[in-house]
């Protein structure tokens, strides 16, 4: 194709780029991230987890990681802060009986004092006093985060010199944040994986979904940066970046 061609479908997908929940299916096999980190968040969740428990997962997302867990619903809470899903929760999680509170602020979160045995969160905020307060003695929470340098060479790619959204978001700081707010970490680890990308419209989508790590990001704006990516995917098939994710347990 040529450069009005390219620019024509790359717009195609900056113009598609909406998702309801957490759903990347449109760039499925396309791209891929996340599949070989150290740990498992699942298995690590179901070692902890016990049927009596009772559970929050605060941003839930669309709730889907969340009912995936099979945990009884009378004993499982959720929240979530963005409008639209929001929404599907509504629509999903509370006719079966799981107690979902929309939340935006992770510093007041609408539960009471030692409300919970254990409370998840996978790649959403997280405030370590409030959650100290949420958990029941000996509570756990476990969470899985996106690390402050997560796809920064992509980045640094389309839009250089761009700051860091997050920063701050280690392992070594996050486990002193938990620290100082009471907890005991039972376990820390942090990982730096490929992301990859196998055609130039899957990023442009990708990239507008995460709007925080690639603010301003456009075809028109980036354009002639985007053209040098389509011609490493023409010679090497493949655009090749870098996450960078933490894992924390911690007990109260």
């Amino acid at each position: 194709m040529n450069k009005t061609e390219l620019k024509a479908v790359w717009k195609k997908e900056e113009e598609s780029a909406h998702i309801y929940g957490w759903d990347f299916s449109h760039i499925h096999g396309r791209y891929e991230e996340e599949k070989d980190l150290p740990w498992n968040y699942r298995k690590i969740i179901k070692q902890y987890l016990k049927e009596d428990m009772s559970i929050l997962d605060y941003d839930t997302g669309g709730g889907e990681f969340l009912l995936s867990l099979k945990h009884p619903f009378c004993r499982t809470a959720a929240t979530e802060g963005y409008s639209s899903n929001v929404e599907l929760c509504r629509e999903t999680l509370l006719p079966l009986g799981i107690n979902f509170k929309p939340c935006g602020n992770p510093a007041s979160i609408p539960f009471e004092n030692e409300s919970f045995d254990m409370i998840i969160n996978r790649h959403g905020s997280f405030n370590a006093e409030e959650l100290y307060r949420l958990l029941k003695k000996g509570g756990i929470f476990i969470t899985e985060q996106v690390g402050e340098d997560n796809d920064r060479d992509l980045v640094e790619r389309v839009l250089p010199d761009t700051e860091k959204p997050f920063p701050h978001l280690n392992l070594k700081e996050q486990e002193k944040v938990f620290e100082d707010a009471g907890f005991h970490i039972i376990q820390g680890a942090e990982a730096f994986r490929p992301i990859k990308f196998y055609d130039v419209g899957a990023f442009v989508w990708f990239a507008h979904i995460i709007e925080w790590e690639f603010p301003g990001f456009s075809v028109d704006r980036c354009f002639e940066q985007l053209l040098k990516m389509q011609e490493i995917i023409e010679n090497q098939g493949i655009i090749e970046g870098t996450i960078h994710r933490y894992l924390i347990i911690a007990k109260k």
